[in-house]
């Protein structure tokens, strides 16, 4: 009864301008307020049905008539919404326990927003916990809903709400942060390839892990033995152990925040590794790369900033960034030596960053093969129809 009472659930109307709907059609899960002709009167992260011009159904959305991005689709069937996204949520956390890949680590991304078709909802498991992040407000006005169903289909210790951070300031919402669901420890021990890291659910950048590196570091750990390593922008040392366990001499990692790199400095010596094998600075890596004479010679650096480009106005300067940053790299590098750079900036697609190497080298007067191209983390999909997902890009280079 309650299912066809569910069904019979009508949602306030949004209507698209003539000829708008084609995104849409084509599942893509931005509705701009430019391309709307009518927005229905209620609250903000209320469920609505988007309809064309023409009065055709295209889809559901949540509505934030504060944005600019002011609806994002949540599903592109008839029927309950909210059993749409129940069924969407299995799928996702259904597909990581299928994939080889992701039986050697415990630390998995189970959601991926947009990349999974739920716009809002990123969830990474730890071990036996899950944190979650909330970054749209229709996923905020659905959270019990999704603490509920997360702990029915994955059963985890604790569910961990992490909800910080810019894209919960562009929805007008404040931080929410804390224990929702059980409880776990303050720092939990996980495991990726042999590796050992440390998670602080309530003190790290983003969940505590980037995940979606976790094949370029394996590339990193095949490509070390017997190189001297340096770590670029570092965090927690992910890549430095990757390269270490790799048979690397030496890996010396570099960040400016000081609590990523005591992190780091923990995950070394958890890992088995001593203060000669194993060097940290906390330093502005641009700094770092000006420095001379460096703290020894590398034969092998890794180049992972943050994003110098999180919009269209800030793309010239990132531009400069990058070009800068893998110069410097390039110069300091031997004959035979190699260089993994990467950017995940979706303003700077492949070709842009290919091209933006080509200027590095000429300007360095090396001459750049590239080895690899990015290996994609096989629990980050990319959505055809959402290319936003597709943010990663990195090269594996051999210098001359």
């Amino acid at each position: 009864m309650l299912f066809f009472l569910l069904m019979q659930m009508t949602y306030p109307i949004l209507t698209l301008k003539e000829g708008s709907e084609v995104h849409i059609e084509n599942r893509h899960h931005a509705i701009f307020r430019t391309s709307v002709a009518s927005l229905p009167v209620c609250d903000n992260g209320s469920i609505v049905e988007v309809r064309s011009f023409d009065d055709r159904f295209l889809c559901y959305a949540t509505l934030n008539n504060r944005s600019y991005l002011c609806a994002r689709a949540i599903a592109f069937e008839k029927g309950d919404p909210m059993q749409t996204l129940r069924r969407l949520m299995k799928r996702a956390i259904d597909l990581r326990d299928a994939l080889p890949s992701l039986r050697d680590t415990d630390a998995i991304r189970l959601i991926n927003a947009e990349g999974d078709a739920i716009p809002g909802l990123i969830v990474d498991q730890y071990g036996d916990i899950l944190i979650v992040q909330l970054t749209t407000v229709g996923m905020d006005k659905i959270r019990v809903f999704l603490f509920d169903l997360l702990m029915e289909l994955r059963k985890p210790k604790g569910i961990y709400e992490k909800s910080t951070g810019s894209a919960r300031k562009k929805e007008a919402m404040g931080d929410r942060e804390g224990w929702v669901r059980g409880q776990g420890a303050e720092l939990i021990t996980v495991n990726e390839r042999g590796l050992k890291f440390l998670i602080s659910p309530s003190g790290s950048q983003k969940t505590g892990l980037f995940l979606d590196q976790r094949e370029m570091r394996s590339l990193v750990r095949e490509s070390s033995a017997g190189m001297t390593v340096l770590d670029v922008c570092s965090y927690v040392g992910g890549f430095s152990l990757a390269a270490l366990s790799g048979g690397a001499l030496a890996a010396d990692a570099v960040d400016y925040d000081p609590e990523a790199v005591e992190t780091a400095k923990k995950h070394a010596e958890l890992n088995g590794y001593s203060e000669d094998q194993f060097g940290s600075y906390c330093e502005d890596a641009f700094d770092f790369l000006r420095r001379r004479p460096l703290p020894r010679p590398y034969d092998f650096i890794i180049l992972d900033p943050p994003a110098f480009a999180k919009r269209d106005t800030e793309l010239d300067l990132a531009k400069h960034a990058y070009t800068d940053m893998n110069r410097m790299a390039m110069e300091m590098l031997p004959p035979g030596g190699l260089l993994l750079t990467c950017s995940c900036s979706y303003q700077i697609d492949t070709g842009l960053f290919q091209t933006i190497i080509f200027h590095a080298a000429r300007q360095a007067k090396r001459s750049v093969r590239i080895l690899q191209r990015h290996h994609h983390a096989y629990d980050h999909p990319v959505n055809i129809y959402h290319p936003e997902t597709d943010y990663l890009k990195s090269m594996l280079l051999y210098i001359e």
